[in-house]
């Protein structure tokens, strides 16, 4: 486990370094965002893979307050090919305002990636349509490890709108 986790890192550094803190150009953060209602546990539905992600399942995703006004994340996600779970702590904070979905987030050092939330189920935080800072990178997070038929054609419609590959989208394993 400790090498694949090492290469996980170096890969996340190594995008990170070659990321920056934009976003693609037509993604926009959504306004009137709430931290604290964002917090807690999320199931990932679907994504863009990625080395740092392939193969597992049962991804998830916590946040919770740091006490330095940031957001602690912990990614926990099953390796059936290692028959173990994998775990990546990071770290993240708003890069304007904290009413907007727009942050920053780190899994390896001093180098920061774009988080940027452009959906979000304001009335009940039931669900998340994340972007990294091309179109390379796109998540589903939602609080249950399953999704409304709608809310996946949502997130389908308003990826592709946005010049993702949604041809490309895995969905992720979930036990219920």
């Amino acid at each position: 486990m400790e090498l694949r986790l090492y290469r996980a890192l170096i890969i996340i550094g190594v995008f990170l370094l070659s990321s920056c803190l934009g976003m693609p150009k037509l993604v926009k953060p959504v306004s009137d965002f709430e931290l604290n209602n964002y917090l807690g546990k999320w199931y990932e539905i679907a994504r863009l893979d990625h080395s740092f992600e392939r193969g597992l399942s049962q991804v998830t995703a916590e946040y919770s307050t740091k006490n330095d006004g940031g957001v602690s994340v912990l990614n926990r996600g099953f390796s059936a090919s290692d028959n173990e779970w994998q775990e990546a702590e990071g770290k993240a904070y708003f890069i304007n305002e904290n009413t907007e979905g727009y942050l920053k987030v780190s899994f390896f050092g001093p180098f920061y990636g774009s988080y940027v939330i452009f959906e979000l189920d304001h009335e009940h935080y039931q669900y998340a349509f994340i972007s990294g800072p091309n179109s390379d990178y796109l998540w589903l997070l939602s609080r249950t490890p399953t999704v409304e038929a709608e809310v996946l054609e949502k997130f389908i419609t308003m990826s592709k709108e946005r010049g993702f590959k949604v041809e490309d989208i895995i969905y992720v394993e979930q036990d219920d």
